[in-house]
């Protein structure tokens, strides 16, 4: 079964009843079981691919998307959890999510790009909530992991982004 929106359901994985919810502003079919991770909803059945699979247990962050503007570790939310929620992706960041990026590079944060759109989205989730934050917001926030150990460089993004707006 297609549904209405013309993105196809994951292959033998049919709930029966397609969940819709709305995923950067769009209403989406997705033809899925409730218990399937918001992860795989958005990547497999979404066609979305910045959201990033790492540990699949909650814990390392690169799976960071909103739910409602909060940030949620969509490897371990299940999609019949997110109800009316609307789910905002890296892809659907917006100006906010540019003005980051641009930080990201001015501040060479990028290394091997693996936890990139985790970080940038709960960078967005922190500065919407705290438009100005202190080190000590950003180091209580900013739990996702980094391989190559960017976190100074992390900081020093946010708190550009901080002080332009």
């Amino acid at each position: 079964m297609t549904p209405p929106d013309g993105i196809p359901a994951l292959p033998g994985r049919s709930s029966g009843v397609p969940y819709r919810i709305e995923i950067n502003g769009r209403q989406i079919s997705l033809d899925l079981p409730g218990d399937t991770p918001l992860l795989w909803a958005l990547r497999e059945g979404a066609g979305l691919t910045g959201t990033k699979f790492g540990c699949g247990r909650g814990l390392c962050g690169a799976c960071t998307v909103h739910v409602d503007g909060q940030p949620v570790r969509s490897c371990s939310l299940a999609l019949a959890d997110v109800g009316d929620g609307k789910v905002t992706t890296i892809e659907g960041l917006g100006a906010q999510g540019e003005r980051l990026r641009q930080a990201w590079l001015r501040e060479q944060v990028p290394q091997c790009g693996y936890c990139q759109s985790g970080m940038l989205m709960t960078a967005a989730a922190l500065l919407a909530g705290t438009p100005q934050p202190t080190d000590d917001d950003i180091a209580a926030t900013m739990t996702n992991l980094c391989r190559c150990g960017t976190y100074n460089r992390v900081r020093r993004a946010i708190l550009r982004v901080a002080g332009e707006s």
